[in-house]
């Protein structure tokens, strides 16, 4: 993201905080997060209106104004209040305010799972499904695919997730399933997690090892990644036999790899030259 998205960014988080924090319940929160997403959808949809409300050379009374007509009386206030935040802001790029919008609708979700105190429930969830990508190609496959229709992408999904995971994190992954923006569910689940942890002021570290982790050796690791990326990490570990030995560490799209499977590919290369 470029600077001027950025510092449009920084201007919706002061709007878009204390409209999650009026909403009244979770299900105020859950229908603000469809009305937000259904709106970048639109967007996504509509090249020449993306174009006029997104772009700096429009006149920012034109945009918010062709912005409030097309949505005053069609959706709820508060999303009309983020929307036009937005829309007044300087993005580098109208597709920047369109992923703004979306991430606005993950923010509504993520806000609803923390006001039952269910934050980690989800973003253990999260973390759940991306192990089974990894483990399933053709799942994944199949569901990052734009050829599929999408309403057969969400069929897919419900048959692997139906009823077995929160709402919050049914939400999330069928949108990510379906949104023209997001460039991969497992990308998408990676994001999801670093603002999860970002709301706790953490960062993620996706660890993998032959065999499970006990508490001293996850709290020395904990320990170890915090003071090596000068912040609070949330460590999320998962055991795979392909390892072997090690450990493989990500912390956004940085990889740590300390398997003894990939000394062992190192090493191959290395007789086979």
């Amino acid at each position: 993201m470029r600077s001027a998205s950025r510092a449009a960014a920084k201007v919706l988080r002061e709007v878009k905080r204390p409209a999650l924090e009026r909403q009244e319940s979770v299900d105020a929160l859950t229908a603000l997060a469809s009305e937000l997403y259904a709106i970048a959808d639109l967007l996504v949809a509509q090249p020449r209106l993306r174009r006029t409300v997104g772009h700096s050379s429009t006149p920012v009374e034109g945009r918010v104004q062709l912005i409030e007509g097309l949505l005053r009386g069609r959706t709820g206030d508060s999303a009309l209040e983020i929307t036009v935040a937005a829309v007044r802001a300087r993005w580098s790029s109208p597709w920047d305010l369109t992923d703004a919008l979306e991430g606005a609708g993950d923010d509504a979700l993520f806000a609803a799972a923390e006001r039952n105190g269910e934050l980690q429930i989800v973003e253990d969830e999260l973390f759940w499904f991306e192990r089974i990508l990894n483990s399933e190609s053709d799942l994944l496959t199949l569901l990052d695919e734009p050829a599929v229709d999408a309403s057969r992408r969400i069929e897919l999904l419900d048959r692997v997730i139906g009823g077995k995971v929160h709402p919050v994190t049914n939400e999330l992954l069928r949108h990510g399933v379906v949104s023209e923006r997001k460039r991969s569910i497992t990308l998408t689940i990676d994001d999801l997690l670093d603002e999860a942890a970002a709301r706790r002021s953490e960062s993620t570290a996706r660890v993998l090892s032959a065999i499970e982790l006990d508490g001293p050796q996850l709290t020395r690791l904990t320990s170890a990644l915090s003071n090596l990326y000068g912040r609070q990490m949330t460590v999320r570990t998962a055991t795979d036999a392909t390892v072997r030995g090690g450990l493989v560490i990500r912390v956004g799209n940085e990889v740590i790899d300390g398997s003894v499977a990939e000394r062992l590919v190192s090493a191959r290369a290395a007789v086979a030259r």
